[in-house]
């Protein structure tokens, strides 16, 4: 190995290495500060649950908490659902303006989230829907398709017509080919699908603030609100709380499938 190739081995490690402390040093340190007894995160740090503790009789916090994972599962399973049945008719058929609705479903995507919230706020006033928890859901569901539909066209360029079309000639109706054979070839993105569709919808901040009543708001609108009156480490400790459950969540489903691998 030659010395500009060793020293360029170095400079890409260590410039990974930054990378990865950039992204999760923050993190890492909200969840030791979660457990600080101090509330002006004085070191040396002194272990403590009081955070913990005075969370779970935060009402506000644990309802709006509550109230996202609600609005996060609707979403995950109404967009899951109609993306996945998207993704199969754009894989099956074809018709004219294919293309271009296929070329729409990246702006939803690109277009700044503020101007998204916005235009869905004068839209659902105009037809009488208004704000509230069907509005959000509605809203979420409208911003996590594009995640769900991409994700699993992906999934379906890896996968030969010709399955489909011998399991029709051995009898299968429609239903049993895509039961049995198309939905478990892309069981992987349609449960990656359902992820993503998940975290943009807990994660909405823009969207959720336009749409929601003033008595119900999600985690990150009243996170929001609270930072506003003053921070306090009951929020690192919810936070720290939503990280490792989604952690887990997404070791759980990599344990069972594999994302970008060999099938």
């Amino acid at each position: 190995m030659s010395p500009l190739t060793r020293l360029l081995e170095v400079v890409g490690r260590l410039f990974v290495g930054l990378l990865l402390a950039f992204l999760y040093l923050p993190i890492v340190i909200m969840g030791l500060m979660s457990f600080n007894a101090s509330p002006f995160y004085m070191l040396p740090i002194e272990w403590s649950t009081t955070w913990y503790v005075q969370l779970a009789g935060n009402a506000q916090l644990v309802d709006a908490s509550l109230y996202s994972l609600k609005i996060a599962l609707a979403t995950a399973l109404i967009a899951t659902t109609l993306g996945t049945a998207a993704s199969l008719a754009l894989f099956r058929y074809e018709f004219k303006g294919k293309k271009i609705l296929q070329a729409l479903l990246l702006p939803p995507i690109a277009i700044p989230w503020l101007i998204t919230g916005t235009a869905m706020l004068v839209f659902f006033f105009g037809v009488g829907i208004g704000r509230g928890l069907h509005a959000l859901i509605l809203g979420h569901v409208a911003l996590a398709l594009p995640y769900v539909i991409i994700v699993n066209n992906a999934r379906l360029k890896t996968f030969a017509p010709e399955l489909e079309e011998a399991a029709r000639s051995l009898g299968a109706n429609q239903w049993q080919v895509t039961r049995r054979v198309t939905l478990p070839w892309i069981a992987p993105s349609v449960v990656a699908g359902a992820l993503f569709a998940f975290a943009v919808s807990f994660d909405q901040f823009v969207v959720s603030y336009f749409l929601a009543t003033p008595g119900q708001t999600t985690l990150p609108v009243e996170i929001y609100a609270a930072i506003r009156k003053g921070f306090t480490p009951e929020i690192n400790a919810v936070s720290t709380i939503i990280i490792v459950l989604s952690m887990a969540l997404m070791l759980f489903t990599a344990r069972f499938y594999k994302f970008g691998g060999n099938d």
